[in-house]
């Protein structure tokens, strides 16, 4: 049954963040039978608005047995064919909901390590982040209901409010904190089993308002490379390659990871940061500011967005926040520093700017809040 909901989806998707001009090429990266719906409305709005759509079916269920007997010959071709296509494209949409979110888990680490080596690097984080106006979207599936613990009908009214809100105002309300980071040398973060420091003097700061990712809420800059230092535990379960990683643990010196651990697996977590040397460097550090986003899903693109978190990325960092850290590795980790989960607090340059997730400037808080952000 078609959701009227989708022609929203659609219609955001295209005009407002990849901002679609006639004549224009646009890939779909379509993820999951349950994404075909809004694949038709993106599709057939796309071709209405004069752009020219292309699209694959890229389910993780067609990925993994190729990734398993691939030699680094095959992962190779993959992707410099991959790479030509993604030169053609000036923009780039991924509706992602892969019928079994953990269809990787049972990957070896030297196969996966291949795959962002010679695909995910050259194809995503070189080419398409710098070169194409993109957009990456999850969407609702039973797979997201279960991990977020809710009924799927529940998770579909849940999704679509985080998703459909007023990205606009959103934009405007972001640029007081976009200013503050800009002049900010020294941040630190302490929360339970958190005391980190480090410099983002000289690197932009980057506001996240609905053109990259839907949901979207995020204010982004990238640490001095060298200068992080301390100790930071995330509180936020995280899925990585169909693998649950919680509890992270993390021990920088002059920038770099020097001890890590989680419960559970951490064999495989430092594995994944072995994949090159600058995975074990921060890439990204981002404050969470979407209000209807009020819980952790165990999924990164909602749960970074969390208000009142913030999270630190290891491996490559962004070509708008440059820290000349470069890695096939782009992996984002989150701290929800809201009361009920712990609390902490964020000082900017020794003032303290966030208290258990909540702004210190009220004008900044109120801005940001569902009441001033509801999609009208």
């Amino acid at each position: 049954m078609k959701d009227p909901r989708n022609e929203t989806l659609a219609n955001i998707l295209l005009t407002y963040s990849a901002d679609l001009q006639p004549g224009e090429k646009i890939m779909l990266d379509i993820r999951g039978k349950d994404t075909l719906g809004l694949a038709q409305e993106v599709i057939r709005k796309a071709t209405e608005m004069g752009g020219i759509p292309f699209w694959y079916y890229n389910d993780p269920s067609l990925i993994r047995p190729w990734i398993q007997a691939a030699t680094e010959e095959q992962f190779q071709a993959f992707g410099q064919v991959h790479l030509k296509l993604m030169k053609e494209m000036d923009a780039w949409l991924c509706l992602n909901g892969p019928d079994n979110p953990f269809e990787l888990a049972d990957v070896g680490s030297v196969q996966l390590q291949l795959y962002r080596r010679l695909y995910t690097g050259p194809v995503h984080l070189q080419e398409r982040v710098r070169n194409t106006k993109w957009c990456i979207l999850n969407y609702p599936t039973d797979s997201m209901a279960q991990l977020a613990e809710m009924s799927r009908e529940a998770f579909e009214d849940y999704y679509y409010e985080v998703c459909c809100l007023d990205y606009a105002s959103m934009s405007r309300a972001m640029d007081p904190l976009v200013e503050m980071m800009k002049k900010t040398d020294q941040v630190r973060i302490v929360a339970p089993g958190t005391d980190l420091t480090f410099s983002i003097r000289g690197i932009p700061a980057v506001k996240c308002d609905g053109k990259y990712n839907l949901p979207d809420g995020e204010v982004f800059t990238a640490p001095v490379r060298d200068s992080v230092n301390g100790h930071i535990q995330f509180n936020v379960p995280l899925l990585e390659r169909g693998i649950l990683f919680r509890d992270i643990k993390l021990e920088f010196q002059e920038g770099k990871v020097v001890h890590a651990s989680c419960q559970g697996d951490t064999k495989t977590l430092k594995e994944v940061l072995g994949v090159d040397e600058g995975a074990r460097y921060a890439g990204e550090f981002a404050l969470g500011v979407n209000p209807f986003i009020v819980r952790p899903m165990k999924d990164a693109l909602f749960d970074e967005k969390i208000a009142g978190s913030l999270h630190v990325a290891l491996g490559n960092c962004d070509e708008e926040t440059p820290n000349g850290n470069e890695s096939a590795l782009h992996m984002d980790i989150v701290l929800d520093q809201r009361e009920e989960q712990g609390g902490g607090e964020i000082y900017f340059d020794g003032e303290l700017v966030r208290q258990d997730g909540r702004f210190v400037d009220e004008r900044l808080e109120r801005s940001l809040s569902a009441e001033a952000l509801r999609y009208r």
